[in-house]
């Protein structure tokens, strides 16, 4: 009799573990993509100690803008903590030394901002526009800037972008460059002079999102400027040699 009660609790036993088994396997098929929305959101979010790709390139962009002067090495140590807390300091962001969706934001930095916010976490650039784009943005950038600083030249680059979006200009990147009368350098022929990645990388940044002229479509440099119309468009800020009116 006890062997019978043995096997029949034994028999149980097994069909609990199976039952749970079963309850197991399935929560653990469901964990992959929720951890990997976690895990994306979760290294998107950097501070000291973060390594990686994300870090390199938060590190290339204060260095161009001339807040970090340390190696580009995708190490977030203490000089990168402090170039971040200068930046936050910059752009009136909470001076904590990391970098989240606010920080990428003004960083200009899409994907990741994107991945905090719960949207795509990919890596890739704005699909809708092609390398053909892209060089012709940094050529634009440039022949009209140079010598500016990088924001000054992303600012070139948003003027562009902008106008592109509103229906008052051309819809297309080659449209708004080549519109007739609307930029110098097309009409003195330096667009035919080769940009360099310091324009390829503003054109990039610009065409990703970083505005720093708040959604101007206008700019001009007062020195040489000699259009009285323009000067009675409305300033909105000034970056270098440029003023940017809307």
């Amino acid at each position: 009799m006890k062997k019978v009660l043995l096997a029949a609790g034994l028999s149980v036993a097994i069909a609990a573990a199976a039952a749970g088994g079963a309850v197991v396997t399935s929560v653990r098929r469901s964990l992959p993509e929720a951890a990997a929305t976690e895990c994306a959101v979760e290294t998107a979010v950097l501070r000291q100690g973060s390594t990686g790709g994300e870090v390199k390139e938060v590190q290339r962009r204060l260095k161009n803008w001339g807040y970090y002067s340390g190696a580009v090495d995708g190490i977030f140590g203490s000089a990168t903590r402090k170039a971040v807390v200068a930046f936050q300091k910059k752009n009136g962001l909470t001076a904590d030394g990391i970098v989240g969706k606010a920080t990428y934001a003004a960083l200009g930095m899409n994907a990741s901002y994107n991945a905090l916010q719960g949207g795509s976490v990919s890596s890739g650039g704005n699909s809708k526009y092609t390398s053909s784009d892209l060089y012709l943005l940094a050529k634009a950038i440039y022949a009209e800037g140079r010598g500016e600083s990088y924001t000054g030249q992303v600012a070139i680059g948003a003027v562009i972008m902008n106008r592109v979006k509103s229906p008052s200009f051309p819809n297309t990147i080659s449209g708004v460059i080549y519109q007739k009368g609307a930029f110098t350098a097309v009409t003195d022929g330096q667009i035919a002079l080769e940009p360099n990645q310091t324009a390829y990388n503003a054109a990039r940044d610009a065409i990703n999102g970083w505005d720093p002229t708040y959604g101007c479509l206008y700019y001009y440099n007062p020195a040489v400027a000699t259009s009285s119309w323009i000067f009675n468009r409305k300033t909105v800020t000034v970056i270098g040699k440029h003023v940017f009116a809307i």
